[in-house]
């Protein structure tokens, strides 16, 4: 695989039910390689392993110069598809968000992750504003020589508490997710939903391609295959993962 063009296509291409692109999200040149290496279809990054990874909390804390260089230089070190977590689009105004877009297709990645949480607020942004956000994004995107995948994301899942009637968290995110779709989304992610029939629902209700990510009580790679998922992400994990690693072999030398 040698043009982004080529890239692009690939990328949008893995996203099907009953055949989901499983990323095992990274978060520097090393890890993509390592992923690339063993025979990852496409490369994805983590927020929040990227942000800790050079020493910075998540909730685009990260400086925005730094997390193109990362994507850059990740791009420029493996021959597979791209995908940038771009947060919240490093900024509140559509205008700021079709900027952050546009950096990303420029340095390198076929894709982003674009979630509809408020940044340093509260909740999320309306179902209105997070519909102009996209709509910039796409606007953007489509701008490239190389157009962008944009998976849109919610937070209604992830920021839920265990009280919360999960049944209408879902017809909150049925009707983002057909709402980002009108806007010009490629794909939508929903991290935080486990329950394999709302999944199911979801898969079957959603007019984009479902991402699910693997956490705790979330069905398997096998089951998330069968429910209609198109993507699943590992989102953080692979980084705790690796640091729990390096944790344990530092206490055994150091004696803590």
């Amino acid at each position: 695989m040698s043009s982004l063009q080529e890239k692009a296509s690939t990328f949008r291409n893995l996203h099907k039910k009953g055949d989901p692109l499983v990323l095992y999200n990274i978060w520097d040149p090393g890890t993509a390689k390592i992923a690339a290496g063993a025979g990852a279809p496409a490369i994805a990054t983590g927020s929040w392993s990227v942000a800790e990874a050079f020493g910075f909390p998540d909730g685009e804390k990260l400086p925005r110069d730094l997390a193109m260089e990362n994507i850059n230089r990740i791009c420029n070190s493996v021959d597979v598809p791209v995908s940038l977590d771009l947060e919240a689009g490093y900024g509140t105004t559509p205008e700021q968000v079709a900027q952050s877009v546009a950096l990303a297709g420029q340095n390198g990645a076929v894709g982003v992750n674009f979630e509809d949480q408020i940044i340093d607020g509260e909740g999320l942004y309306s179902v209105e504003d997070q519909v102009a956000r996209v709509s910039a994004a796409r606007k953007a995107s489509n701008a490239l020589d190389v157009p962008l995948f944009i998976n849109a994301r919610t937070d209604i899942f992830l920021k839920a508490s265990v009280s919360d009637d999960k049944r209408k968290l879902l017809e909150e995110v049925i009707v983002r997710g057909q709402a980002y779709a009108d806007a010009g989304a490629d794909g939508f992610f929903v991290p935080g939903l486990i329950d394999a029939n709302l999944i199911k629902e979801l898969c079957e209700k959603c007019p984009l391609p479902v991402n699910i990510m693997m956490m705790s009580g979330c069905p398997s790679i096998r089951e998330l295959t069968a429910l209609g998922v198109a993507r699943i992400s590992h989102g953080p994990g692979p980084f705790r993962a690796a640091m729990a690693m390096i944790e344990k072999d530092c206490s055994a030398l150091y004696g803590s």
